[in-house]
């Protein structure tokens, strides 16, 4: 008998519907998978054998084969386990199959029938809300993903523990209502720093003012100074004075982590800004994407947040460099044999190093030990297209002994994150209609309409590109500070005072200049 049981797979950030197909029929026993299925796909024979009959019901002995159509796309993961089962019962008339034919199913099972929680259920509960052919009335999912799954509009939504439950409710969908969401759900993911408040920050005056500056129009900074200047102190504190996420971003991030498999369990949606910090030691596969078959990286993952890259010259040449695409164009490509995909990469990028290789340049307690074509050959680990694309060099030099002892007494992250909220409403209004949310995102175009200078304010900008050496990308950048400063300081025209403390952020120009 052929029976047909429904499903979402995973291409990148989206789910498609998967149509499952299950025939029994005569012939010696056996139980075949086609249509692509991965090794977790096609062991879950064993699975689903032993999951039916610990419920109590029947394993067919007859020749079963079962097909995971689209033929031509590759299958991925456990979670079909739950629909091939319900598709083997549909075919062997131990559940009806017009009911069958009305619902989707996600899942793991175990092998005494319990359903498990699985990855990406948010991109599926979405793509089943979407009218198709198949014309689906919901979604059956694990209970732990219960939550996540009905953030999706119009989702309908039946959590179930076991396939004793799903079958349960297949034989009487009438008698189970939706799935509502509980007001009291956990975040998806777990605090980043929000916790943390620059207030405890001792000194440091005007790098808080320079990470204003970069939360403000989501500007890439660098931190330079030496060690134990507090460098990573301020980055952990940075993702509090950012602004709260949009529902369309807190989407995007419940779904990009969902897919990783990073989410809180049982939580639904993200509140706050993901804050990612690999180690050095970070593969350029794992911090941009790919592999065989290609997932989000580092970069996909700090998506409307902040990618921290603790003493940035230690990263490998090659990983930095892979940077600079994602940078530019706010979202990467991974090409394949098999597939192309292309994730977003809408991140700041906070990066924090030494000034020299020992570390004490420029230290007021230290000498430096370095000759100067060791500091020469330690920053120029740093490609200067990279640092083309960072906005705000901020200097964080050693704390004198009075400000070590003394107490704390700079502003909190609360009034940091209220000015920057209004700055950023600003830009908002601003850019109305036309697909961008902060100033550093501002096109040329852009950049020509928003940022007019007067005659001062020109010939200040003219000198400096003429002194340091700006780069056409760089003179942008200084651009787009100088609009964000404004916006901070609740002015419509760019003023010379606004753009002196943007050419103020490019320390690393006048370093070489």
């Amino acid at each position: 008998m052929l029976a047909r049981s429904f499903s979402f797979g995973l291409n990148g950030l989206d789910a498609y519907p998967v149509t499952i197909e299950v025939d029994v029929g005569k012939g010696l026993p056996a139980l075949t998978i086609v249509g692509l299925p991965d090794s977790a796909i096609r062991e879950s024979k064993e699975r689903v054998r032993s999951a039916i009959k610990n419920s109590g019901f029947t394993f067919p002995s007859a020749r079963i084969t079962i097909n995971l159509a689209p033929a031509d796309i590759p299958k991925e993961g456990p979670c079909f386990d739950l629909p091939l089962a319900l598709g083997l019962l549909g075919a062997t008339e131990q559940l009806p199959l017009d009911n069958l034919a009305r619902f989707a199913a996600l899942g793991e099972l175990s092998l005494t029938g319990n359903i498990k929680a699985v990855n990406g259920v948010l991109p599926a509960s979405i793509a089943s809300t979407i009218q198709n052919t198949e014309k689906l009335e919901g979604l059956i999912v694990p209970r732990p993903n219960a939550e996540e799954a009905a953030l999706a509009d119009n989702a309908r939504i039946f959590p179930c523990e076991t396939l004793t439950q799903a079958v349960a409710f297949l034989h009487d969908p009438g008698a189970t209502e939706k799935f509502t969401p509980s007001e009291k759900a956990a975040p998806a993911l777990p605090e980043n720093g929000q916790n943390q408040d620059f207030a405890d920050v001792k000194g440091q005056t005007l790098v808080k003012r320079g990470l204003e500056v970069a939360s403000a129009g989501g500007h890439n900074t660098l931190l330079i100074g030496p060690p134990g200047s507090g460098k990573t102190m301020l980055a952990r504190r940075f993702p509090s004075i950012l602004p709260p996420l949009s529902r369309e971003e807190a989407l995007e991030v419940t779904k990009i982590h969902s897919i990783a498999g990073l989410t809180t369990p049982g939580a639904a949606l993200a509140m706050e800004r993901p804050f990612r910090s690999p180690h050095h030691t970070a593969s350029t596969v794992s911090l941009v994407g790919g592999g065989s078959g290609p997932r989000p990286g580092e970069v996909t993952l700090a998506h409307h947040g902040v990618l921290f890259l603790d003493e940035l010259p230690e990263f490998s040449r090659t990983t930095l460099e892979a940077l600079r695409q994602p940078l530019e164009d706010r979202h990467i490509t991974i090409a394949r044999a098999a597939k192309t995909l292309r994730f977003p990469t809408k991140f700041i990028l906070l990066g924090a190093m030494n000034p020299c290789p020992c570390g004490h340049l420029g230290d007021r307690k230290k000498a430096c030990r370095c000759a100067s074509t060791q500091i020469h050959h330690y920053r120029a680990k740093i490609s200067g297209p990279l640092l083309d694309r960072i906005d705000i060099h901020l200097e964080v030099p050693g704390l004198k002994t009075d400000e070590l002892t003394a107490a704390p007494s700079g502003e909190p992250s609360e009034l940091i994150r209220e000015r920057v909220i209004k700055a950023r409403g600003r830009q908002m209004k601003r850019f109305n209609g036309e697909k961008i949310y902060a100033n550093a995102q501002m096109s040329h175009r852009h950049i020509r309409k928003f940022c007019q200078l007067d005659k001062t304010a020109h010939n200040l900008l003219a000198n400096a590109v003429e002194t340091l050496g700006l780069s056409a990308r760089a003179y942008d950048k200084v651009l787009r500070l100088a609009r964000t400063i404004a916006d901070l300081d609740e002015k419509e025209n760019i003023l010379p005072q606004h753009l002196a403390e943007a050419i103020g952020y490019r320390t690393l120009d006048r370093a070489v200049g």
